[in-house]
């Protein structure tokens, strides 16, 4: 089935955008995002949009926290959100019967906040302890390290801030925060699944205004580190190798996924066969593309032994090498139409479609997502070799070492 067929976009007069992709099974999954993520703050303010996102959580005028999990969860469904560099989002996957009280409830928590400063606090308390908890793992603490390798502050630094930000975040800034950047002109409705959109588009005219918001802006600037951080009390090291790569609008945009696949994609790809099977240097290996208009990167993770560190560097630079002198059409087209099929697969889950949908839209238009096969496929050699070149030479790496 070509989902695309199925597939609805419209901007409302409001500025507010609607997603919608029709679906037969009795689920709907759906969701509320804001264009503002971490990418749209200051250093001193830095968490201050996942703050946010953690109090929507904790009540409005006419629904307690209690409640606002009770409308979803009593009604067979399930009730999250995240907060990434673009974007903030609050969804629920639920039973088709239920999708109006669903949406209902996203919208109460998108508009009507209480932001308690009882609850602020308490909050408050909650982000350290995940904090640590981010900290304490080390295969998420050298992923969100790398950020802080690849760009300068503000986008470098953590999306969850940090204790000093949290800190100074209090009422009267998440609140002015709130009304600049939560405005229907900045918030995207997204629906896949059995409803329909007219009725979507009538439950959101009814529900939102015309108001305008203020998403500021600050300028992301590359940069290239290599560090490694010793810390006491582990046994395994933890690393991550990672590259710059093309934006979105770019025409090779695509080759740095079609590299990360060559190089990290499952147990056929060239590091897993380099550095697991012949090597057994490590047990997990994986890889990453993150591609948006202001940013663009790839990682490649791998957890080994403390004293695998710089073999596992050099055999990853040795293997961009060869993709970058010896990468056949054969190998090429072999990998593109195993992406093509993971991305068929990714599909199939209306929640991760959803997040899919939302993500780019986020980057451009979410009718982009449905050209994922052909973008892929019209990958061409040069593109990969040349960047392969590229990330050979410039590139940056985090590793967690256990401390002797």
């Amino acid at each position: 089935m070509n989902l695309k067929n199925n597939f609805r976009r419209e901007v409302l007069p409001n500025g507010m955008t609607l997603l919608f992709e029709k679906r037969d099974l009795p689920v709907v999954s759906m969701g509320l995002a804001v264009r503002n993520g971490g990418i749209n703050e200051s250093s001193e303010e830095k968490g201050i949009s996942h703050f946010i996102e953690h109090l929507l959580y904790k009540g409005t005028p006419t629904r307690s926290a209690l409640m606002i999990a009770e409308d979803i969860e009593k009604s067979g469904g399930v009730l999250n959100g995240f907060t990434d560099e673009t974007l903030t989002a609050f969804w629920c996957k639920i039973p088709s019967e239920h999708a109006e009280r669903g949406m209902e409830v996203l919208i109460d928590m998108v508009k009507n906040p209480l932001f308690s400063p009882e609850e602020i606090e308490k909050e408050r308390e909650v982000i350290f302890e995940e904090m640590k908890m981010r900290r304490d793992t080390p295969r998420q603490y050298v992923l969100d390290s790398i950020q802080f390798s690849l760009y300068e502050p503000p986008f470098g630094k953590n999306l969850i801030g940090d204790e000093e930000t949290m800190r100074s975040i209090n009422r009267e800034k998440m609140v002015e925060k709130f009304r600049k950047v939560y405005t229907p002109d900045n918030i995207i409705a997204c629906v896949v699944g059995n409803f329909e959109f007219q009725k979507l588009k009538g439950i959101i005219e009814r529900s939102f205004g015309d108001e305008k918001g203020e998403v500021p802006h600050f300028e992301v600037r590359r940069r290239n580190e290599i560090k490694i951080e010793k810390r006491k009390g582990i046994d395994q090291a933890n690393l991550v190798f990672a590259f710059h790569s093309p934006l979105i609008h770019e025409k090779n945009a695509y080759a740095s996924v079609v590299l990360r696949g060559i190089l990290a994609e499952g147990m056929s790809s060239r590091l897993f066969i380099e550095i697991r099977e012949k090597r057994n240097l490590a047990y997990s290996i994986a890889g990453d593309s993150s591609i948006g208009k202001d940013y663009a990167y790839s990682l490649i993770y791998v957890g080994t032994t403390k004293d695998g560190v710089d073999k596992v560097k050099e055999l990853i630079i040795a293997e961009l090498q060869k993709v970058s002198q010896n990468l056949e059409e054969k190998e090429l087209e072999s990998v593109k139409e195993q992406l093509a099929g993971n991305y068929e697969i990714s599909t199939e889950d209306s929640q991760i479609q959803m997040a899919n949908l939302l993500y780019s839209e986020c980057s451009g238009d979410a009718n982009e997502f449905y050209d994922f096969r052909e973008k892929i496929k019209a990958v061409n050699l040069d593109q990969v070799k040349n960047l392969a070149s590229e990330a050979a030479n410039n590139y940056s790496f985090f590793a967690l070492v256990p401390e002797d």
